[in-house]
């Protein structure tokens, strides 16, 4: 069974994501950061899903069996665990979360010792210790070598403080109206108290979370609510976190969803303005808009890219020397605050860009326009490698031919083909989508 998928370990809690499979995963990751231990100390967050407390007891039950001392914090973004886990000197921090995904799921992720997500090695190197029995069972402690376990409260100001300090110390947010959406999710502290306290008057959606409405109708993926809230109140600007916060939807003043892809082309040449954008360029994944290519160029920056997850757009920034990068789907890094995408540091960016260039946001976000682009997800019974199904080599031949730019891959969790077709002639683009889904269809549920 392969535990790591895109990001950590996620499924259904309670059939695939059980409390043995949480307390075995932790110790094994337990086993394999105490070969690298420097401090014996581990930190546990989570965002607000019923399951994470069965879920974090396990990994403390884990952890604590094979000697980690455990520091709790409850329910906190994804980029705060990361953030403290190094600030606090540990050597490894666990995030409990299914990010966007609904209650139901729930899902383990890792950051080590810097606050760095793992790299695939690592990730298989656990995966190893996890189905070795008899290692696992070596590694119980004993007496005065059982570790302990304590839950801190005070951390959230740690992070508070880090956000403030990614907002420009010479700008204020007063007279800034913000409608934010928490999504009933771990940002639902700390996001209007950060926005406040820089001074924005906020009206908040969606903060009551009660285990189960996490992402229900609403936050980054459910818009609606936060698009007409805007308009109501006439706010500047409408934000929208998902369940651990380390992703945003940007909504302009007009009640309208501003693109992944023309947000990062913003906030880069925003960057490159204010001489903040290091490397000469950005890095955004292959499913990006070629219209972002094309807008860079214009700019005299580079854009690169990765495949799909803020794990390797990071990565890449690390070997190119960027310091900006991130996903159309809202996952922004700006690695000089922050080691994953992280929603309020990213919003924070946003608000700053508005202030200085004092324009408004369906302005200043929407610096070029996108090509056509149309993202199909086809349900499969057998994931089949695309490169030996029969027909596809000269199909994929002939949509190069017409000027098709083209990502055909498998969803790492689900039995579905994603297939994602791009062309500044729509009519085309919808003729030939509808070709490959016929195809595909065929050719992997007969």
């Amino acid at each position: 069974m392969k535990l790591f998928g895109t990001d950590g370990v996620r499924g259904e809690a309670g059939s695939f994501l059980t409390a043995e499979l949480a307390m075995k995963v932790a110790m094994a990751a337990g086993i394999y950061f105490k070969s690298h231990s420097k401090s014996n100390k581990i930190l546990v967050g989570k965002d607000t899903r019923r399951s994470g407390y069965m879920i974090e007891n396990a990994i403390v039950s884990g952890l604590t069996a094979i000697g980690y001392d455990v520091i709790q914090i409850g329910p906190m973004p994804t980029p705060a665990i990361a953030y403290i886990t190094e600030n606090m000197r540990c050597d490894a921090g666990i995030m409990i979360s299914a990010s966007h995904n609904s209650f139901e799921d729930n899902g383990i992720k890792f950051f080590d010792g810097c606050g760095d997500k793992l790299s695939h090695s690592v990730e298989e190197e656990i995966e190893k210790i996890y189905h070795n029995s008899e290692l696992l069972q070596d590694a119980h402690v004993r007496g005065k070598e059982i570790g302990k376990a304590k839950r801190i409260d005070d951390v959230v100001g740690r992070y508070i403080v880090q956000l403030k300090n990614s907002f420009p110390r010479n700008l204020s947010l007063k007279n800034m109206r913000i409608v934010l959406d928490t999504a009933n999710g771990a940002g639902y502290v700390v996001g209007p108290t950060v926005l406040e306290e820089l001074g924005a008057d906020v009206i908040v959606l969606h903060n009551k979370p009660d285990g189960f409405n996490i992402n229900e109708g609403c936050g980054a993926l459910h818009t609606k609510d936060l698009c007409e809230s805007v308009v109501k109140y006439r706010a500047d600007l409408g934000i929208a976190l998902d369940g651990d916060a380390d992703r945003v939807v940007i909504v302009d003043e007009n009640g309208e969803v501003v693109d992944g892809d023309q947000l990062l082309g913003a906030l880069g040449a925003y960057m490159n303005d204010r001489g903040t954008l290091r490397g000469k360029g950005i890095v955004s994944t292959v499913m990006s808009n070629k219209a972002l290519d094309d807008f860079m160029g214009e700019k005299g920056l580079k854009l690169l890219r990765s495949d799909v997850g803020d794990k390797n757009v990071l990565e890449l920034m690390k070997q190119e020397g960027i310091n900006f990068g991130g996903e159309q789907s809202g996952h922004v890094i700006i690695s000089d605050f922050a080691k994953t995408g992280d929603g309020l540091v990213c919003a924070l960016q946003v608000l700053a860009l508005l202030i200085e260039t004092k324009q408004k946001a369906s302005k200043a976000l929407r610096p070029f326009k996108l090509y056509p682009q149309k993202l199909v997800n086809i349900n499969v019974k057998v994931k089949k490698p695309i490169d030996e199904i029969e027909g596809v080599v000269h199909k994929l031949e002939e949509l190069e031919r017409e000027g098709l730019h083209h990502l055909i891959r498998y969803s790492g969790t689900e039995n579905k083909l994603r297939v994602l077709l791009e062309c500044k002639d729509a009519k085309k683009m919808n003729h030939y989508m509808d070709e490959m889904v016929e195809f595909f269809q065929k050719a992997l549920n007969a």
